[in-house]
């Protein structure tokens, strides 16, 4: 059976499972016996279908779509065991780490355009250092001493700051996110102009021998904060993608679909911000040698691989055990 006719025929199916599913998590006290059986019925058949695509379909889609399908399902048929904290445990501990890597490569695309914006902001400034205003508003560009970095943050009210900067940051990643609606083309721009601003600075400072300095204060924060933000634009880039091509889909499914998908990537992502916004608060003004300031960027880089192969690890440990449930 080919997938187009695969899909036609169990379509019908996975719909109603799913408006069942919506159905248990939004208003659960409102479901009826008579729903919960139909909703054990559709959880087995979709997982006798999710075990089809994974044999005959491996590389397609469709088995990504079934396999959170059928989770949902059974987290739904074990709501006892699966309190608020739990479910906000269980996202943590594997799904947001499998949604990334699920859409690593449009995570990686967010990344080369931001990288494509430093390197043409660092060129730019670097071959004419006038070419600073033209890429940041001049009462900034006019401000900037790279001789004088550090200077005056023993005065400022860290919580205050590192608030501000959580704000900032996450309206960033929202407006990266929800750019996708425009078929992803405000998500790149939104990506690389951030990288060409923080080309354009990266050269002034390495034109004044400050690059020690300034890497300094941008890496302990930088690291998380730019994870972060090339998530939530990945995810308004596989929003975009998939208004443009949804496949055997019908556009405005496949639209709805990316936009819960990505939705819970931009929400994994509001700890990594908030993490971001204290380091930069508290840490990155501080009186902390330089030293110690990329060890704090260093040691931020390792916890999040170690987060991910975290996740990776559990990933791989509980479609076992939620397989073997299915089978049961």
């Amino acid at each position: 059976m080919d997938i187009q006719r695969f899909i036609r025929e169990h379509k019908r199916l996975w719909s109603e499972l799913d408006g069942l599913l919506s159905r248990f998590e939004r208003r659960k006290r409102s479901v009826q016996a008579a729903q919960i059986d139909r909703l054990t019925q559709l959880y087995k058949t979709a997982s006798a279908h999710l075990a089809y695509a994974q044999t005959y379909y491996p590389n397609d889609e469709i088995g990504l779509y079934l396999n959170q399908l059928v989770s949902r399902a059974h987290h739904a048929l074990h709501a006892e065991q699966w309190k608020t904290s739990n479910r906000l445990g269980d996202f943590f501990k594997r799904r947001f780490t499998g949604y990334i890597l699920e859409r690593r490569w449009f995570v990686l695309l967010a990344l080369l355009l931001f990288g494509v914006g430093a390197l043409s902001g660092f060129i730019a400034v670097w071959q004419d250092p006038s070419h600073l205003h033209a890429v940041i508003p001049a009462e900034i560009a006019d401000r900037i001493d790279p001789h004088r970095v550090g200077e005056g943050h023993e005065d400022l009210q860290s919580a205050i700051v590192s608030s501000s900067i959580m704000t900032n940051n996450i309206r960033v990643a929202i407006l990266a996110f929800a750019s996708g609606i425009t078929f992803g083309a405000l998500t790149v721009y939104v990506l690389v102009y951030n990288g060409l601003l923080l080309g354009a600075l990266a050269a002034v400072f390495w034109q004044s021998g400050q690059s020690y300095v300034f890497w300094a204060y941008i890496l302990p924060h930088g690291i998380i904060e730019l994870t972060a933000i090339f998530i939530a634009g990945g995810a308004g880039l596989y929003m975009g993608y998939r208004m443009i091509n949804p496949g055997p889909y019908t556009r405005k499914y496949m639209f709805l679909r990316s936009v819960k998908e990505s939705a819970l990537l931009l929400v994994g992502t509001i700890p990594l911000f908030v993490i971001a916004g204290i380091i930069e608060g508290y840490i990155t003004p501080s009186a902390l040698s330089l030293e110690a300031k990329y060890g704090v960027a260093a040691a931020t880089l390792v916890a999040l691989a170690l987060y991910i192969f975290y996740g990776k690890l559990n990933e791989k440990r509980t479609p076992q055990a939620e397989s073997g449930a299915a089978g049961l």
